[in-house]
């Protein structure tokens, strides 16, 4: 069973009909307890860190999920379902994340759109697998092709070893996709990203880290 985190925030009927595309059976999940029964998370994620932080805070689900993912199952994080995966978010003053991944959650440059990048940033991008003699094995179906994202702000990990794939907007390189052991996040959108994206969903159903 896929449990797909409904917190109140999100396009969950689109990921959810991604994820059923590329295999799972998906439940949508609004109690902490329901987690106990899933074999696998994902944490989709549109709009502001502030307020999907505080609805994981207050449902107590934020705790859940660190128990998940500290038994060892697989995790993954989809756009602002990554970000809260940090330290913390400087979207809309400073607030505190899961604390999973060291590092913020930065806004890209107030000055790009002076240099004709628009803020968000939007549409088809690379994504640029890290370098190493073998790719992580749910991004591994990306090398060489494109996604779609979505976003303002970005991820900001300190250690690199972290970031386990990138991307350039307007030769400003931010993380594409973050994540250690058994759980990962991507900046970009699976469910909008096509055969890449529904590849790289079969690849975390398959995935046992």
């Amino acid at each position: 069973m896929i449990a797909l985190i409904d917190y109140g925030m999100g396009n969950l009927h689109s990921v959810a009909k991604a994820l059923e595309k590329a295999g799972g059976k998906v439940v949508l999940v609004k109690k902490p307890e329901e987690l106990a029964q899933a074999s696998r998370i994902v944490l989709p994620g549109v709009g502001a860190f502030r307020d999907c932080i505080g609805a994981l805070n207050e449902s107590g689900m934020d705790a859940a999920i660190l128990d998940f993912i500290a038994s060892g199952k697989p995790f993954l994080g989809i756009c602002l379902g990554m970000q809260v995966l940090m330290d913390a978010s400087y979207e809309f003053g400073q607030h505190k994340g899961l604390g999973l991944i060291p590092g913020v959650v930065k806004k890209f440059p107030d000055t790009h759109p002076e240099h004709g990048f628009k803020i968000p940033h939007m549409g088809w991008n690379d994504v640029v697998l890290a370098s190493s003699s073998t790719p992580h094995p749910v991004l591994a179906p990306l090398a060489g092709k494109q996604v779609y994202y979505v976003h303002s702000y970005y991820c900001a990990p300190l250690n690199p070893a972290h970031i386990l794939a990138a991307c350039s907007y307007g030769e400003y390189p931010f993380a594409a996709a973050i994540g250690r052991d058994n759980f990962i996040g991507v900046q970009f959108h699976p469910e909008k990203s096509q055969k890449a994206g529904h590849d790289l969903l079969e690849a975390f159903l398959q995935w046992k880290p």
